[in-house]
């Protein structure tokens, strides 16, 4: 959570973060950030952190400018994306972008979504910018929690924890959001699924270098900024999982756990039927339930070499990676998808004591 007023070559930023690291772990025993607000949360007020540039100090975009993936010179092929697709409007939100803006405000096929992403839990999550019925948008609040990113709505400034999916201070406290799937995957596998992709541009009125990763060796090393309070290391804190949550459990399925190609897992948890999509090669996993609403449960294998069609069900109908029936006996139905997301390890261990692990 550094905002950066200038362009910093990869050195400077890893010396500044070294230096926020030491500042922050020295202030953790008696942490006397100034919430302001309302003085009611539904976290605990001692573990909520200033992460140092203040509201909007980091800007969110509000309808930012779109080009071809032909333009996107900035993006390697192994860059992430978030790309949704409602109805025929695809788009694609790299991390180099959210790494610097944490919150796209945007509207895509219609729907009003604010795509939400916390560099240092790597979640990514797709929010519905409409509640009770009044379109909104979302801006960076400066807070943290369990390092995660605290979100505030410009209608009615509640504050809203990313990973808990939920207003946690203000006048919503206690709402959840509505949810949109998001399919994460690397720039190469999103541009050869979808060509035709609008993916957000360089071009965001603010002078960030988008060709440089904003917080050193963060990605890969076991370090963390800002405290958590429960260290579950039974997977590496920066590993990559797809979380699902079903009523009160969560279940955990390591990315790099699939096979290189499409994988597809049927499973049962906490009463559920779900099946995972996932490819350690294309590093990417999402959850769909496998319980129609007719009842049907379904059951799934993988089809080799066709995205964005993933799987085929034991009744002969292919679905692809949003959970659409693109053919076959049931075209034109949709999977629901799982209550989850993408994040490191380390951040559902701390946000969801005792996960279970695929």
């Amino acid at each position: 959570m550094v905002e950066r007023k200038k362009e910093m070559n990869p050195n400077s930023t890893i010396s500044f973060l070294a230096i926020l690291v030491i500042t922050s772990v020295a202030g953790c025993e008696n942490n006397s950030t100034d919430l302001g607000g309302s003085p009611d949360w539904l976290i605990p007020r001692d573990q909520i952190f200033d992460g140092g540039p203040g509201q909007d100090g980091i800007p969110a975009l509000l309808n930012p400018a779109f080009t071809d993936p032909a333009g996107a010179t900035y993006l390697t092929d192994e860059d992430l994306v978030i790309g949704l697709r409602i109805g025929s409007d695809v788009r694609a939100y790299p991390h180099p972008i959210l790494d610097q803006h944490e919150i796209i405000n945007d509207e895509i096929g219609g729907a009003k979504l604010a795509i939400t992403y916390c560099p240092l839990t790597g979640s990514g999550i797709a929010w519905n910018r409409v509640l009770d019925g009044a379109e909104t948008t979302f801006g960076v609040s400066g807070l943290l929690y369990n390092t995660n990113l605290i979100p505030y709505d410009r209608a009615t400034g509640s504050r809203w924890s990313q990973m808990l999916m939920q207003s946690v201070n203000g006048p919503l406290m206690g709402r959840t959001i509505k949810v949109t799937p998001v399919f994460e995957t690397t720039w190469r596998t999103w541009k050869e699924m979808y060509p035709q992709t609008k993916v957000v541009s360089q071009n965001t009125g603010f002078n960030r270098a988008y060709r440089v990763y904003p917080y050193g060796s963060y990605r890969t090393s076991p370090s963390l900024i800002f405290p958590i309070n429960n260290d579950d290391r039974r997977l590496p804190r920066k590993e990559r999982v797809h979380g699902v949550i079903v009523g009160d459990r969560t279940k955990a399925y390591r990315i790099g756990g699939f096979a290189q190609g499409v994988d597809i897992l049927n499973d049962e948890f906490n009463g559920a039927s779900l099946v995972v999509i996932g490819s350690s090669g294309k590093n990417v996993a999402i959850a769909f339930s496998r319980t129609l609403e007719d009842g049907t449960v379904l059951t799934f294998s993988p089809i080799v070499d066709a995205l964005p069609i993933a799987m085929v069900d034991n009744e002969g109908t292919q679905w692809d990676i949003f959970g659409r029936a693109v053919n076959g006996p049931r075209a034109g139905s949709e999977l629901k998808a799982m209550r989850g997301y993408t994040a490191y390890w380390f951040a559902w261990g701390t946000f969801f004591p005792g996960a279970a692990i695929h």
